[in-house]
């Protein structure tokens, strides 16, 4: 919506336009803005001001620097206010800056700064994120018969820690957008070769090392769910493996990220049916929210953790050389897999990057993303990604990573009596159970093959939650980025 977003270091009050948050049931403070009380007061008492979150009432001021527009903004319930909540107003706010056509916002949030434990940082990190957020285009697939909107730059105003937070929220902001301009690509663009083409482009930005295991590497590597579940398609699979090595770093074990990267999925043989297959340039976003967290991890958060990332790139697709149901796979860590569902194949290459992780990174943890079942949308709707993780340090750490990102995630059981659904008459297992029971945790319990006994793992099923369904806060309908601000705060905290 914005054509550009910047912190510019200056007094708040020399923006055209000045944001005044205020609790629900309080008055604004007009002597810490410096603003005129009259003006504002009169604006407080119309209808509208009814002070509830993302609520907004304007006023026109006169300043020692000239007239400015002030809007009056409802911070909510000061009772349940945290600074996360910022960053769904700045959206609201945002969306009203794009109307007014403004060049420059400052923010007086001193009443929000209080009641967030006097954290003006993390206030402005939250804000800066929302206008970020909102400010995510992707027009490069519009053609001739499409006029686009001029767009407006926008400055925000704000000094010491504000000004700092702002730049880090606004970053945080870049990393993700990247990550859903990625998501929003087309499949005839965004093959598997595209995708290693932008990791490499990544790592030759931002000095990440890269390795693409590719035709005969994943014949040697016994990358087999990658081989089958891509062979279908005349675009080949990957595995994408990017760390970032911190200075001093070396002697720490890795923090593993592995992102499930389907550039389409048909269902292959076992074929989606209707229209369920609209849609489906998503099934990588997994794999796309790790490459937007290691570009974050890479200029913004730069941990003193070395972080690997490993992508499982293909494309499920039809041909007389697809994989079929009744075929028996064999993983590099000795489990067979009997196949009863080709459209179960996202745990199958993911089980290449699990395995992988397991047996040659010798992680600290490993933290997977992937659209992984239907059945997590049924349990939780759009609201919260399930998480699977036994470990209880790690999962404290995802718990305070997502909080922090106001990105939600709920806890799924893991249970014996899972793996026991997953379990062949064939051969060790099943990659898809067609009793319908507990989808979710028959996806969970499929990956934990793949993961050795004492390795802390963390399974994030984001289906639910990669795609905004509406106009919304900070988001436009379309991809939401979901897993790049949580990842990178969990690689800075862990």
């Amino acid at each position: 919506m914005f054509e550009s977003i910047r912190v510019a270091k200056r007094a708040a009050v020399g923006a055209d336009t000045i944001v005044l948050g205020y609790f629900q049931g309080t008055k604004p403070d007009t002597k810490s803005a410096g603003l005129d009380a009259k003006a504002i007061a009169e604006a407080a008492s119309r209808p509208e001001a009814t002070g509830e979150s993302g609520s907004m009432s304007e006023a026109f001021v006169t300043t020692k620097t000239g007239a400015r527009r002030v809007i009056l903004l409802g911070l909510g319930k000061s009772e349940s206010f945290e600074p996360g909540t910022l960053r769904h107003v700045a959206g609201v706010v945002g969306r009203r800056l794009v109307a007014i056509k403004s060049t420059s916002v400052g923010f007086a949030l001193d009443a929000a700064i209080k009641h967030g434990k006097g954290d003006e940082f993390a206030v402005a990190c939250a804000v800066g994120e929302g206008l970020g957020l909102l400010s995510w285009v992707c027009d490069q697939f519009r053609g001739k018969a499409t006029t686009l909107p001029s767009r407006t730059k926008l400055s925000v105003h704000g000094e010491g820690a504000f000004a700092d937070g702002a730049v880090r929220g606004l970053a945080l902001a870049e990393s993700t957008n990247y990550c859903r301009t990625l998501s929003q690509t087309p499949p005839n663009v965004a093959t598997t070769a595209w995708m290693a083409e932008q990791a490499k482009k990544l790592a030759r930005k931002t000095g990440l090392k890269i390795k693409v295991f590719q035709g005969q590497d994943l014949v040697r590597e016994r990358f087999e769910g990658l081989i089958n579940v891509g062979k279908a398609s005349e675009n080949k699979p990957c595995m994408i493996r990017l760390e970032y090595s911190p200075r001093g770093g070396g002697n720490k074990k890795p923090l593993v990220l592995v992102g499930k990267t389907m550039t389409y999925d048909s269902g292959g043989l076992s074929l989606k049916i209707n229209n369920s297959m609209v849609g489906m340039k998503r099934d990588k976003d997994g794999g796309c929210a790790v490459l937007g967290a290691m570009h974050a991890i890479a200029t913004t958060i730069r941990p003193s953790r070395p972080v690997v990332a490993l992508l499982a790139v293909a494309e499920n697709s039809i041909s007389d050389e697809a994989y079929r149901p009744d075929d028996v796979l064999t993983y590099r860590n000795g489990v067979t897999v009997e196949v009863t569902n080709t459209d179960a194949e996202g745990r199958l290459v993911l089980a290449d990057a699990l395995c992988w992780a397991c047996e040659k990174e010798s992680p600290q943890a490993i933290v997977d993303l992937a659209t992984l079942t239907g059945g997590v949308i049924t349990a939780l709707g759009s609201t919260y990604a399930g998480m699977f993780c036994e470990d209880d340090k790690l999962r404290g750490k995802v718990e305070a990573a997502a909080g922090a990102a106001g990105e939600r995630v709920w806890r799924l059981p893991m249970h014996a009596e899972y793996r026991e659904m997953m379990k062949s008459p064939i051969a060790d297992i099943l990659n898809s159970n067609p009793n319908r029971k507990a989808h979710a945790g028959q996806g969970a319990a499929f990956l934990s093959y793949f993961v050795t006994e004492k390795t802390a793992w963390c399974h994030l099923d984001i289906a639910g939650v990669h795609v905004a369904e509406r106009n919304a806060g900070a988001f436009i309908e379309g991809p939401t980025g979901w897993g790049v601000r949580l990842l990178a705060n969990l690689a800075e905290e862990f």
